[in-house]
């Protein structure tokens, strides 16, 4: 790039034209006021209120990954947690397209890039505070990065994009080891509200990587490792008054926040509430009968619950059909026999009855058929398919004809996991083991909780080899919504951890691997866009990951929820920023 400015434009002008392809219509961001119209949701604010009070409740199937900010990597809980923890920058709190526009949050402005994009400045706001009363720092943010992404004895579940691009990040062991007390020297604190991050090869997109949870910031004096789940420190405008492990927790206003240094947060209810571990019926039930505000997973209604939805006027139109910018698909683990030679992987690949497992999902309001792994809703999406099957119901000869080139003409025996809390991830499973039967390959379904499904079990590649899971069933949706932020972490071998990851098939193909990293170094947006389905094309290539669904979330709407919109930033689920109750 030419000069600083344009460098600036570069991360966040693809978050403006994104929303054009990225949202199901272009309406403008007006809102109708309407309880009752089907995908009022997706363009606009529908029950617009600005009326303070009441609860807000929500309810999940399971247990979180963590509801610490520095230690998750589930979408709802980057949107969730943005109640209690800002961020250097965050998503704009909009319906439509203006829902992907980055804006600055913990900072005064966006990223200040050097003219190489390889070092970038940020300068916090004024009076920004803690719970306690005490002062926010720059010296916080860096802390909190540094714990999040290089502690994985403590904190395993968070992406590694810090530690891969920092200068020294390969090196750094994390500040409960490291003894020096000033930290990873690439992220500068010259005072308390300047940061400074140094990488090591120029990074377009790094005004988004600001978004993460990673960058809420964490006094060092609290910190408390993985416990500090217990006793998390505000910096939004709700703080805990209680957390349950397993499960639950209920927020209340932070006294020392302050609305002026935050212009994107209404802040509207007094107290919110979230349970977990209760059935995906019972909250479905819940949001039907209107004594619950939200799914706080936000993956949309349940295929039990669907037709009954669907089936009647009254609760089809307050519903909201959202694109999750999210792919549903098997990673085949490439360190788990037989997977290890891509015959055998080409044979599920050919062998794969798609629109079966769609119908299992819920048909064409849960999804469309995948081809690839970047869905049509991101930056760089490219259209093909290499095993493009009559009617997506397989084929049974090729299929068979990869299993005698890998040497197992007869088929083999397997296992593929799924998580037993999501009836629709489950239902796929099992369409998928019948179809792969009839091809010879039989697997035994093994069903892990989502709570801790990356943690210990599919994202756990010791775990993975000992109990010889080769199939993983998974879903994805971008970090921030390019190419980038969707393939970094699940096919880049960095991001290959000893637990917590989410590049399930264990891809570390030197080719992909460098591909990437040239890509997001590369200043030139229309190359970088390019890049981007380049490399999916050399994954589909490589046979290890099975794209099943573009997944569509069939979102419920209460009557007593107020400012509800669809935000595509996190993976088409309502923005929890906005939403409250009228109750």
């Amino acid at each position: 790039m030419k000069s600083r400015k344009a460098t600036l434009v570069l991360a966040t002008g693809v978050a403006l034209t994104l929303g054009l392809s990225a949202c199901n219509d272009s309406k403008s961001d007006k809102s109708d006021g309407k309880k009752g119209v089907t995908d009022a949701a997706l363009s606009s604010i529908v029950n617009k209120s600005d009326k303070k009070g009441g609860t807000a409740t929500y309810a999940l199937s399971d247990v979180p990954d963590s509801l610490d900010p520095g230690n998750t990597y589930y979408g709802w809980v980057q949107n969730f947690s943005r109640l209690y923890g800002r961020t250097l920058t965050t998503f704009k709190p909009a319906a439509g397209k203006d829902g992907l526009t980055v804006v600055p949050d913990l900072a005064e402005s966006l990223g200040k890039a050097s003219p190489d994009a390889k070092t970038w400045t940020y300068t916090l706001r004024k009076g920004l505070k803690y719970d306690d009363g005490t002062p926010i720092t720059s010296k916080d943010v860096k802390y909190a990065v540094e714990r999040s992404n290089f502690a994985p004895e403590a904190l395993s579940n968070g992406p590694t994009y810090f530690k891969s691009h920092l200068e020294g990040g390969d090196k750094y062991q994390g500040p409960y080891k490291d003894k020096n007390p000033n930290g990873i020297a690439s992220i500068e604190t010259p005072d308390d509200n300047t940061i400074v991050f140094k990488l090591k090869d120029a990074f377009a997109d790094f005004d988004y990587l600001a978004t993460f949870s990673q960058t809420a910031p964490v006094p060092q004096s609290k910190d408390k490792g993985a416990a500090y789940v217990q006793h998390i420190v505000s910096s939004g405008p709700y703080k805990f008054e209680s957390y349950e492990e397993g499960k639950g927790a209920t927020l209340v206003r932070n006294p020392q926040w302050d609305p002026k240094t935050d212009p994107i947060r209404p802040a509207l209810p007094d107290k919110i509430d979230i349970r977990f571990k209760v059935n995906p019926v019972t909250v479905d039930n819940d949001l039907l009968a209107d004594n619950l505000t939200v799914d706080a997973a936000g993956t949309g209604v349940s295929p039990q619950t669907q037709p009954k939805v669907l089936q009647s006027a009254k609760y089809k139109a307050m519903t909201d059909g959202s694109y999750a910018g999210a792919t549903s698909y098997i990673g085949l683990n490439v360190n788990v026999a037989p997977f290890d030679n891509i015959h055998c992987r080409k044979a599920v690949q050919w062998g794969i009855d798609k629109a079966s497992v769609q119908a299992a999902a819920g048909g064409a309001p849960k999804g469309d058929v995948a081809t690839t792994l970047l869905p049509p809703t991101v930056n760089g999406y490219s259209k093909f398919n290499l095993y493009e099957t009559p009617g997506d119901k397989g084929d049974e000869a090729k299929a068979k004809d990869e299993l005698k080139q890998c040497g197992q003409p007869n088929g083999f025996t397997t296992s593929l996991t799924a998580r037993s809390d999501r009836p629709s991830e489950m239902s796929m499973a099992t369409a998928v083991q019948a179809s792969l039967k009839k091809i010879g390959i039989n697997m035994d379904i093994k069903s892990f909780p989502a709570g801790k499904y990356f943690q210990n079990f599919a994202g756990n590649p010791q775990y993975v080899h000992d109990h010889k899971l080769g199939m993983i069933m998974t879903a994805w949706g971008a970090d921030w919504p390019t190419g980038f932020g969707f393939l970094d972490q699940i096919v880049n071998g960095s991001a290959i951890k000893p637990s917590g990851g989410n590049n399930v098939q264990e891809l570390n193909d030197p080719a992909i691997n460098k591909a990437l990293n040239d890509a997001i170094a590369n200043t030139d947006k229309t190359a970088r866009e390019k890049a981007w389905g380049d490399i999916d094309k050399m994954v589909a290539e490589n046979a290890s990951a099975v794209p099943l669904i573009y997944r569509k979330n069939l979102l419920f709407r209460p009557t007593s929820a107020t400012n509800v919109t669809v935000t595509q930033a996190y993976l088409g689920m309502y923005d929890y920023l906005l939403m409250g109750s009228s109750k």
